[in-house]
This record gives structure tokens, sequence and C-alpha cells, in this order.
């Protein structure tokens, strides 16, 4: 074999991986999740939630907002929906898909605030967008049973409240909180009773090489205080390339019962 063919082998094998690293970063993939809690409110019957976080730079797909409209109850932006160097319009558009599929929520992320801050809050109040910034909204059944959706702001820059978004909510009720950091949940004890935490930031990684990253791939772990779902999320930061971590949005429904 001479030093010819090695070469091209291996300058084929570099341009195969950078395909694939691509691909990786640009699927529409939706994980499907149902979650069970035994102090579910029962008279709801079932929730289902669409969460997307860290869409950074790219465009929604179509096929995704065809593909859970009708499935969804509602959307959670779980951060980072844009950066610097996206265009409002661009943001705008996005958002509207979002809201084909229900009503949409958003919490701050970090790179949210690397843009017109101001700007993106119009935008979204515009749109109708429920920002969840220290706050909470509740959901009450026909038979009084309460739910209620939490959410702090960007832990980076340590404008996160915790306290306030749970003053925000109604006291017996069941409580998902999104914030845009995992890291969330050091500030969260069991008397908080909030049953599950949405989240993104971590990319899961985005790239790992020989199986280390800074960060683990996104998942669902079961932690003393409460539930944590990592996303891989949707888009990607610096280089559109992906690797053991691939793009990823999250259908989610919530019942009555216990996980087995």
């Amino acid at each position: 074999m001479n030093i010819f063919f090695v070469g091209v082998l291996i300058v084929g094998g570099g341009l195969l991986l950078l395909l694939y690293m691509v691909r990786e970063a640009f699927l529409n993939n939706v994980a499907e999740h149902e979650l069970h809690f035994s102090d579910f409110p029962a008279s709801f019957g079932k929730v289902t939630i669409f969460f997307i976080s860290d869409i950074h730079r790219r465009t929604v797909s179509d096929r995704i907002i065809q593909e859970i409209k009708g499935k969804a109850d509602l959307v959670i932006i779980g951060g980072d929906l844009t950066e610097k160097g996206v265009p409002f319009e661009k943001v705008k558009s996005n958002l509207l898909k979002l809201k084909e599929i229900g009503p949409v929520y958003f919490v701050w992320g970090n790179n949210d605030y690397e843009v017109d801050f101001r700007k993106l809050d119009a935008i979204l109040l515009d749109l109708g967008v429920k920002v969840l910034a220290n706050t909470s909204v509740t959901f009450e059944s026909e038979i009084g049973e309460k739910l209620c959706l939490l959410g702090v702001d960007d832990l980076s820059q340590e404008r996160d409240r915790l306290d306030l978004a749970l003053f925000d909510a109604e006291r017996n009720s069941f409580k998902i909180l999104a914030s845009h950091f995992p890291a969330i949940t050091e500030k969260i004890f069991p008397e908080h009773e909030i049953r599950l935490v949405l989240s993104g930031h971590t990319h899961g990684g985005q790239i790992h090489l020989f199986g280390y990253s800074p960060y683990k791939r996104g998942g669902i772990k079961k932690l003393n205080s409460t539930i944590l779902l990592i996303s891989n999320g949707y888009g990607t930061t610096a280089l559109p390339l992906r690797l053991g971590a691939p793009a990823e949005t999250h259908l989610i429904t919530i019942k009555r019962g216990t996980n087995e």
C-alpha cells in the first residue's frame, strides 16, 4: 500500500466523518417520553409537552411542526432561542412555526442575552409567547386540581430566582420547572415539590471524541429531589457539527401512575 493510497483513505475517511457530523447537527429527531407520577392530578388525564431548547441559528423544520401538530398541549422553549448574529426575522419565523403547535412558553438562556434582549422580549410579547422569568403559570382542571409550570431566568448571570417562581406558584399543585441550565437542580429541595425539570444548555456535549466530551449526552435522570431531563438541543454553538450527541427535540407525555 503506497503513501498516496493511504493519504486518499485518510482524506476520504475524514470527509465522510465530517459529513456524518453535519448530518447529526441537522437532524430533526423528536424523542418521545412517557413519564408517570403517582401524584399527577388524575383529572388532567395526561399532559403532553413539546420541548425544544438551544435553537441558536437553526430554522425549525416544517416537518417537525407537522409531526407534532395535534399531539402537544403546549410548547416550552428551554432557552437559547437565538444568539448574536441571528436576524430577528428568523427568530419571528421560528416562533410563528412553534405557535402552530400550541401555546408557547419561554425561558431565557445565556445566548439570548447576546442580542438586544429588550427587542427580543418585545417580539415575544407581541407574538403572545409567555416568558417565564422567575414566574409561573397555573393550569386548573374542571374539579380544581392544579398544575404549575415554573420558569427561571439565566443562571449564568445570577438572574435566576427560584424562590420567586415558587412564590408565584400554587402551593398544592403539580410543579414542572423549565430552566436553561440543568444546574438549577442544585437549588431544588424535596420540600419544593418540583416533580420534573426540563433543561438544555449542554448540547449533550455536542462532539464526543473517543467517548470524551466536557458534558454527558442528554437524557433523563432521577435525582433525590426531582426528575431531570437534559436535552442535546436542536442547534449548535460555534461549528454546526455534532458527534455522539445528535440534535433532538422532545415530546413528553405526563400521566398518573408509576414508572416501572
